[in-house]
Protein backbone atom coordinates (compact mmCIF):
# COMPACT_ATOMS: atom_id res chain seq x y z
CA UNK A 1 0.00 0.00 0.00
CA UNK A 2 2.87 2.34 0.85
CA UNK A 3 4.46 1.65 -2.54
CA UNK A 4 1.19 2.37 -4.33
CA UNK A 5 0.75 5.71 -2.54
CA UNK A 6 4.33 6.61 -3.33
CA UNK A 7 3.63 5.93 -7.03
CA UNK A 8 0.45 8.03 -6.93
CA UNK A 9 2.30 10.86 -5.25
CA UNK A 10 5.00 10.71 -7.95
CA UNK A 11 2.40 10.83 -10.71
CA UNK A 12 0.60 13.76 -9.10
CA UNK A 13 3.83 15.67 -8.82
CA UNK A 14 4.75 14.83 -12.41
CA UNK A 15 1.39 15.96 -13.81
CA UNK A 16 1.50 19.21 -11.86
CA UNK A 17 5.00 19.94 -13.04
CA UNK A 18 4.07 19.23 -16.65
CA UNK A 19 1.12 21.63 -16.51
CA UNK A 20 3.23 24.40 -14.97
CA UNK A 21 6.61 24.14 -16.64
CA UNK A 22 6.26 22.32 -19.97
CA UNK A 23 5.56 25.37 -22.09
CA UNK A 24 8.14 27.51 -20.28
CA UNK A 25 11.43 25.91 -19.37
CA UNK A 26 11.90 22.86 -21.59
CA UNK A 27 10.40 24.23 -24.76
CA UNK A 28 12.19 27.54 -24.37
CA UNK A 29 15.51 25.78 -23.93
CA UNK A 30 15.04 23.51 -26.91
CA UNK A 31 13.71 26.23 -29.20
CA UNK A 32 16.72 28.35 -28.34
CA UNK A 33 18.96 25.57 -29.64
CA UNK A 34 16.83 24.69 -32.69
CA UNK A 35 17.29 26.75 -35.81
CA UNK A 36 14.11 28.36 -37.10
CA UNK A 37 13.97 27.43 -40.78
CA UNK A 38 11.64 30.40 -41.39
CA UNK A 39 14.24 32.89 -40.15
CA UNK A 40 16.52 34.63 -42.66
CA UNK A 41 19.49 36.44 -41.15
CA UNK A 42 22.35 38.55 -42.38
CA UNK A 43 20.39 40.63 -44.91
CA UNK A 44 22.68 43.60 -45.54
CA UNK A 45 21.02 46.84 -46.67
CA UNK A 46 22.57 50.12 -47.77
CA UNK A 47 20.09 52.68 -49.11
CA UNK A 48 20.37 56.39 -49.84
CA UNK A 49 17.23 58.53 -50.14
CA UNK A 50 16.00 62.08 -49.58
CA UNK A 51 15.93 61.59 -45.82
CA UNK A 52 17.19 59.02 -43.32
CA UNK A 53 13.63 57.90 -42.53
CA UNK A 54 12.84 57.32 -46.20
CA UNK A 55 16.12 55.46 -46.62
CA UNK A 56 15.24 53.23 -43.67
CA UNK A 57 11.74 52.58 -45.00
CA UNK A 58 13.11 51.61 -48.41
CA UNK A 59 15.85 49.47 -46.85
CA UNK A 60 13.35 47.48 -44.80
CA UNK A 61 11.13 46.94 -47.84
CA UNK A 62 14.06 45.83 -49.99
CA UNK A 63 15.46 43.66 -47.21
CA UNK A 64 12.25 41.78 -46.52
CA UNK A 65 11.74 41.14 -50.25
CA UNK A 66 15.24 39.65 -50.54
CA UNK A 67 14.73 37.64 -47.35
CA UNK A 68 11.41 36.33 -48.69
CA UNK A 69 13.13 35.15 -51.87
CA UNK A 70 15.92 33.53 -49.86
CA UNK A 71 13.39 31.66 -47.73
CA UNK A 72 11.42 30.32 -50.70
CA UNK A 73 14.62 29.15 -52.41
CA UNK A 74 15.72 27.48 -49.17
CA UNK A 75 12.55 25.40 -48.97
CA UNK A 76 12.06 24.47 -52.64
CA UNK A 77 13.98 22.56 -55.30
CA UNK A 78 16.37 24.53 -57.49
CA UNK A 79 14.51 23.58 -60.66
CA UNK A 80 11.47 25.50 -59.35
CA UNK A 81 13.28 28.68 -58.34
CA UNK A 82 12.59 30.50 -61.61
CA UNK A 83 8.85 30.07 -61.08
CA UNK A 84 8.71 31.29 -57.49
CA UNK A 85 6.19 34.09 -56.92
CA UNK A 86 7.28 37.73 -56.85
CA UNK A 87 4.93 39.44 -54.43
CA UNK A 88 4.53 43.19 -53.98
CA UNK A 89 6.16 44.64 -50.83
CA UNK A 90 2.88 45.00 -48.94
CA UNK A 91 2.06 41.29 -49.42
CA UNK A 92 5.55 40.26 -48.33
CA UNK A 93 5.19 42.47 -45.24
CA UNK A 94 2.02 40.59 -44.29
CA UNK A 95 4.04 37.36 -44.22
CA UNK A 96 6.67 38.75 -41.83
CA UNK A 97 6.24 37.83 -38.19
CA UNK A 98 8.93 40.19 -36.89
CA UNK A 99 12.43 41.41 -37.63
CA UNK A 100 15.55 42.56 -35.81
CA UNK A 101 18.29 45.04 -36.67
CA UNK A 102 22.05 44.91 -36.08
CA UNK A 103 25.00 47.10 -37.06
CA UNK A 104 22.67 50.00 -37.78
CA UNK A 105 24.21 53.21 -39.12
CA UNK A 106 22.48 56.33 -40.38
CA UNK A 107 23.28 59.72 -41.83
CA UNK A 108 21.08 62.52 -43.10
CA UNK A 109 20.25 60.60 -46.28
CA UNK A 110 21.66 57.10 -45.83
CA UNK A 111 20.70 53.94 -43.91
CA UNK A 112 22.89 50.86 -43.40
CA UNK A 113 22.09 47.77 -41.33
CA UNK A 114 22.15 43.99 -41.11
CA UNK A 115 18.62 42.63 -40.81
CA UNK A 116 17.04 39.38 -39.67
CA UNK A 117 13.49 38.53 -40.73
CA UNK A 118 11.24 35.86 -39.23
CA UNK A 119 8.31 34.76 -41.36
CA UNK A 120 4.93 33.31 -40.37
CA UNK A 121 5.21 29.54 -40.70
CA UNK A 122 1.64 28.67 -41.60
CA UNK A 123 1.29 31.58 -44.03
CA UNK A 124 4.42 30.57 -45.96
CA UNK A 125 3.26 26.95 -46.09
CA UNK A 126 -0.15 28.02 -47.39
CA UNK A 127 1.45 30.27 -50.00
CA UNK A 128 3.64 27.47 -51.36
CA UNK A 129 0.76 25.00 -51.34
CA UNK A 130 -1.53 27.46 -53.10
CA UNK A 131 1.07 27.98 -55.84
CA UNK A 132 1.59 24.22 -56.15
CA UNK A 133 5.20 24.04 -54.96
CA UNK A 134 6.64 21.02 -53.18
CA UNK A 135 8.84 22.01 -50.27
CA UNK A 136 10.84 20.71 -47.31
CA UNK A 137 11.46 22.17 -43.86
CA UNK A 138 13.65 19.63 -42.09
CA UNK A 139 17.16 20.96 -41.46
CA UNK A 140 19.91 18.36 -41.76
CA UNK A 141 22.50 17.92 -39.09
CA UNK A 142 25.89 19.36 -40.12
CA UNK A 143 27.70 17.57 -42.95
CA UNK A 144 31.50 17.47 -43.03
CA UNK A 145 32.98 17.89 -46.53
CA UNK A 146 36.21 16.11 -47.47
CA UNK A 147 37.49 17.46 -50.82
CA UNK A 148 39.92 14.96 -52.36
CA UNK A 149 41.77 16.15 -55.48
CA UNK A 150 43.85 14.13 -57.93
CA UNK A 151 46.92 15.97 -59.14
CA UNK A 152 49.55 14.28 -61.30
CA UNK A 153 48.22 10.89 -60.24
CA UNK A 154 48.46 11.63 -56.50
CA UNK A 155 45.46 11.95 -54.19
CA UNK A 156 45.44 15.15 -52.13
CA UNK A 157 43.30 15.79 -49.07
CA UNK A 158 45.42 17.58 -46.48
CA UNK A 159 48.43 18.67 -48.53
CA UNK A 160 48.92 22.20 -49.81
CA UNK A 161 48.10 23.29 -52.38
CA UNK A 162 44.69 21.71 -52.77
CA UNK A 163 42.73 23.99 -55.13
CA UNK A 164 39.65 21.81 -54.76
CA UNK A 165 39.64 22.43 -51.01
CA UNK A 166 40.13 26.15 -51.64
CA UNK A 167 37.08 26.18 -53.91
CA UNK A 168 34.90 24.68 -51.18
CA UNK A 169 36.34 27.02 -48.56
CA UNK A 170 35.57 30.02 -50.77
CA UNK A 171 31.84 29.40 -51.03
CA UNK A 172 29.61 32.15 -49.62
CA UNK A 173 27.92 31.31 -46.34
CA UNK A 174 24.83 29.23 -47.01
CA UNK A 175 21.51 29.38 -45.17
CA UNK A 176 20.14 26.23 -46.76
CA UNK A 177 18.72 23.09 -45.19
CA UNK A 178 22.08 21.27 -45.24
CA UNK A 179 24.78 23.08 -43.23
CA UNK A 180 28.25 22.05 -44.40
CA UNK A 181 31.71 22.65 -43.01
CA UNK A 182 35.31 21.80 -43.79
CA UNK A 183 37.80 20.23 -41.38
CA UNK A 184 40.75 22.32 -40.23
CA UNK A 185 43.35 19.87 -41.48
CA UNK A 186 45.31 19.80 -38.22
CA UNK A 187 47.45 16.92 -37.03
CA UNK A 188 44.51 15.13 -35.44
CA UNK A 189 42.57 15.26 -38.72
CA UNK A 190 45.57 13.94 -40.65
CA UNK A 191 45.93 11.05 -38.20
CA UNK A 192 42.20 10.27 -38.31
CA UNK A 193 41.77 9.79 -42.06
CA UNK A 194 43.78 10.02 -45.25
CA UNK A 195 42.81 10.61 -48.86
CA UNK A 196 42.84 6.90 -49.75
CA UNK A 197 40.75 5.98 -46.71
CA UNK A 198 38.20 8.66 -47.57
CA UNK A 199 38.05 7.39 -51.15
CA UNK A 200 37.62 3.81 -49.94
CA UNK A 201 34.69 4.83 -47.73
CA UNK A 202 36.28 3.74 -44.45
CA UNK A 203 33.14 4.11 -42.34
CA UNK A 204 34.92 3.97 -38.99
CA UNK A 205 37.35 6.74 -39.88
CA UNK A 206 34.68 8.80 -41.63
CA UNK A 207 32.49 8.59 -38.53
CA UNK A 208 35.43 9.51 -36.31
CA UNK A 209 36.27 12.71 -38.15
CA UNK A 210 32.58 13.63 -38.49
CA UNK A 211 32.12 13.15 -34.76
CA UNK A 212 35.09 15.40 -34.08
CA UNK A 213 33.30 18.29 -35.76
CA UNK A 214 29.84 17.60 -34.37
CA UNK A 215 28.59 16.22 -37.69
CA UNK A 216 26.79 12.95 -38.37
CA UNK A 217 27.44 12.67 -42.11
CA UNK A 218 30.47 13.14 -44.31
CA UNK A 219 30.50 14.16 -47.96
CA UNK A 220 33.51 12.86 -49.87
CA UNK A 221 33.93 14.89 -53.07
CA UNK A 222 36.64 13.50 -55.33
CA UNK A 223 37.69 15.80 -58.17
CA UNK A 224 39.80 14.84 -61.18
CA UNK A 225 40.89 17.50 -63.68
CA UNK A 226 41.48 16.34 -67.24
CA UNK A 227 41.86 17.97 -70.64
CA UNK A 228 39.35 17.54 -73.44
CA UNK A 229 41.77 17.76 -76.36
CA UNK A 230 39.02 17.96 -78.97
CA UNK A 231 37.50 21.05 -77.37
CA UNK A 232 40.74 22.39 -75.89
CA UNK A 233 38.98 22.77 -72.55
CA UNK A 234 39.47 21.38 -69.10
CA UNK A 235 36.89 19.05 -67.62
CA UNK A 236 36.42 18.51 -63.89
CA UNK A 237 35.08 15.03 -63.18
CA UNK A 238 33.57 14.77 -59.71
CA UNK A 239 32.58 11.67 -57.77
CA UNK A 240 30.68 12.51 -54.60
CA UNK A 241 29.23 10.28 -51.90
CA UNK A 242 27.40 11.17 -48.70
CA UNK A 243 28.08 8.76 -45.85
CA UNK A 244 25.81 8.62 -42.81
CA UNK A 245 23.47 6.54 -40.73
CA UNK A 246 20.37 7.35 -42.80
CA UNK A 247 22.03 7.30 -46.21
CA UNK A 248 23.02 4.45 -48.44
CA UNK A 249 26.48 4.98 -49.86
CA UNK A 250 25.60 5.87 -53.43
CA UNK A 251 28.15 7.67 -55.58
CA UNK A 252 27.06 10.27 -58.12
CA UNK A 253 29.29 11.38 -60.99
CA UNK A 254 29.10 14.81 -62.62
CA UNK A 255 31.32 16.45 -65.24
CA UNK A 256 31.90 20.20 -65.27
CA UNK A 257 33.19 21.59 -68.57
CA UNK A 258 35.26 24.75 -68.52
CA UNK A 259 33.44 27.77 -69.96
CA UNK A 260 35.03 30.16 -72.40
CA UNK A 261 37.48 32.49 -70.63
CA UNK A 262 36.90 30.65 -67.34
CA UNK A 263 39.96 30.09 -65.17
CA UNK A 264 40.70 26.77 -63.48
CA UNK A 265 39.92 28.28 -60.08
CA UNK A 266 36.67 29.63 -61.51
CA UNK A 267 35.75 26.17 -62.78
CA UNK A 268 36.46 24.62 -59.39
CA UNK A 269 34.47 27.30 -57.56
CA UNK A 270 31.50 26.89 -59.88
CA UNK A 271 31.56 23.13 -59.38
CA UNK A 272 31.64 23.50 -55.59
CA UNK A 273 28.60 25.80 -55.68
CA UNK A 274 26.64 23.54 -58.02
CA UNK A 275 27.45 20.45 -55.96
CA UNK A 276 26.29 22.24 -52.82
CA UNK A 277 22.97 22.90 -54.57
CA UNK A 278 22.74 19.24 -55.61
CA UNK A 279 23.33 18.08 -52.03
CA UNK A 280 20.59 20.49 -50.92
CA UNK A 281 18.17 19.17 -53.55
CA UNK A 282 18.91 15.54 -52.67
CA UNK A 283 18.08 16.29 -49.05
CA UNK A 284 14.91 18.18 -49.96
CA UNK A 285 13.65 15.31 -52.13
CA UNK A 286 14.04 12.94 -49.18
CA UNK A 287 12.15 15.36 -46.92
CA UNK A 288 9.44 16.87 -49.13
CA UNK A 289 6.35 17.42 -47.01
CA UNK A 290 3.73 15.01 -48.37
CA UNK A 291 0.48 16.58 -47.20
CA UNK A 292 -1.54 14.02 -49.17
CA UNK A 293 -0.14 11.19 -47.04
CA UNK A 294 -0.41 10.87 -43.30
CA UNK A 295 -0.11 8.29 -40.58
CA UNK A 296 -0.18 7.68 -36.85
CA UNK A 297 2.09 5.53 -34.75
CA UNK A 298 1.92 4.63 -31.08
CA UNK A 299 5.32 5.04 -29.48
CA UNK A 300 6.80 4.16 -26.11
CA UNK A 301 9.22 6.68 -24.57
CA UNK A 302 11.36 5.35 -21.71
CA UNK A 303 11.99 8.06 -19.10
CA UNK A 304 13.91 8.26 -15.84
CA UNK A 305 12.82 11.73 -14.74
CA UNK A 306 10.42 14.51 -15.62
CA UNK A 307 12.97 16.42 -17.69
CA UNK A 308 13.36 13.45 -20.07
CA UNK A 309 9.75 13.70 -21.20
CA UNK A 310 9.69 17.51 -21.29
CA UNK A 311 12.81 17.61 -23.48
CA UNK A 312 11.44 15.01 -25.91
CA UNK A 313 8.06 16.73 -26.15
CA UNK A 314 9.73 20.05 -26.89
CA UNK A 315 11.87 18.44 -29.59
CA UNK A 316 8.83 16.81 -31.19
CA UNK A 317 7.22 20.25 -31.43
CA UNK A 318 10.04 21.33 -33.75
CA UNK A 319 9.85 18.38 -36.18
CA UNK A 320 8.23 19.58 -39.40
CA UNK A 321 6.51 16.31 -40.36
CA UNK A 322 4.94 15.85 -36.91
CA UNK A 323 1.49 17.43 -36.94
CA UNK A 324 0.57 16.71 -33.32
CA UNK A 325 1.13 14.28 -30.46
CA UNK A 326 -1.23 12.84 -27.86
CA UNK A 327 -0.27 11.38 -24.50
CA UNK A 328 -1.95 8.01 -23.99
CA UNK A 329 -0.28 6.71 -20.84
CA UNK A 330 1.99 8.18 -18.19
CA UNK A 331 3.87 6.03 -15.70
CA UNK A 332 6.99 6.34 -13.62
CA UNK A 333 9.19 4.59 -16.19
CA UNK A 334 7.66 5.46 -19.54
CA UNK A 335 5.34 7.65 -21.55
CA UNK A 336 3.15 6.35 -24.36
CA UNK A 337 2.08 8.73 -27.08
CA UNK A 338 0.38 8.79 -30.45
CA UNK A 339 2.39 10.63 -33.10
CA UNK A 340 0.40 12.02 -36.03
CA UNK A 341 2.65 12.78 -38.98
CA UNK A 342 2.63 13.45 -42.72
CA UNK A 343 4.59 11.45 -45.28
CA UNK A 344 6.13 8.02 -44.83
CA UNK A 345 7.44 6.40 -41.65
CA UNK A 346 10.99 6.45 -43.04
CA UNK A 347 10.70 10.20 -43.58
CA UNK A 348 9.46 10.60 -40.01
CA UNK A 349 12.45 8.65 -38.67
CA UNK A 350 14.88 10.78 -40.69
CA UNK A 351 13.29 14.01 -39.49
CA UNK A 352 13.34 12.81 -35.88
CA UNK A 353 17.02 11.97 -36.14
CA UNK A 354 17.78 15.60 -37.01
CA UNK A 355 16.16 16.51 -33.68
CA UNK A 356 18.37 13.96 -31.87
CA UNK A 357 15.52 11.48 -31.50
CA UNK A 358 15.71 7.85 -32.61
CA UNK A 359 12.64 5.91 -33.71
CA UNK A 360 13.01 2.12 -33.78
CA UNK A 361 10.63 -0.80 -34.11
CA UNK A 362 11.32 -3.68 -31.75
CA UNK A 363 8.98 -6.62 -32.01
CA UNK A 364 6.19 -4.51 -33.42
CA UNK A 365 6.55 -1.82 -30.76
CA UNK A 366 7.78 1.64 -31.72
CA UNK A 367 10.35 3.05 -29.31
CA UNK A 368 11.22 6.74 -29.27
CA UNK A 369 14.31 7.82 -27.37
CA UNK A 370 16.95 10.55 -27.48
CA UNK A 371 20.26 9.91 -29.15
CA UNK A 372 23.48 11.59 -28.14
CA UNK A 373 24.38 14.14 -30.80
CA UNK A 374 28.11 13.82 -31.67
CA UNK A 375 29.99 16.60 -29.96
CA UNK A 376 33.55 15.38 -30.38
CA UNK A 377 35.94 14.96 -27.48
CA UNK A 378 36.82 17.67 -24.98
CA UNK A 379 40.55 16.99 -25.02
CA UNK A 380 43.32 19.07 -26.59
CA UNK A 381 42.68 17.02 -29.74
CA UNK A 382 39.55 19.07 -30.36
CA UNK A 383 39.74 21.10 -33.59
CA UNK A 384 41.68 24.27 -33.01
CA UNK A 385 44.23 22.72 -30.69
CA UNK A 386 47.88 23.71 -30.82
CA UNK A 387 48.74 21.11 -33.43
CA UNK A 388 46.81 22.91 -36.18
CA UNK A 389 48.33 22.38 -39.57
CA UNK A 390 50.20 25.35 -40.97
CA UNK A 391 49.35 26.50 -44.47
Amino acid sequence: MTQLCHSCKWLSTLMAAIMITASVSAQAAVKAAVRDVFEVEGVVVDVTAETASKAREQALADGQTRAFRTLLERLTLKIEHKGLPDLPPEEVAALVSDFSVADEKTSAVRYLARLTFRFKHDNIRKLLNDFGFSFAETVSKPVLVLPVFQDAGALILWDDPNPWHDAWAGRPKSQGLVPTQLPLGDLKDIATIGAEQAMDGDLQRLAAIANRYGATDTLVVFGVMRLDAAKAKRVLEVYFTRFGSQHREQTEIINFIQNDNETVSGLLSRAALELTAIVEDNWKRDNILQFSRSGTISAVIPIAKLKDWLDIRARLANVAVVRRTEMVLLSQGEVRINVHYIGETEQLALALEQADLKLTNEGGIWLLAPVDAPTGDQTPDKPGAKDRKKS
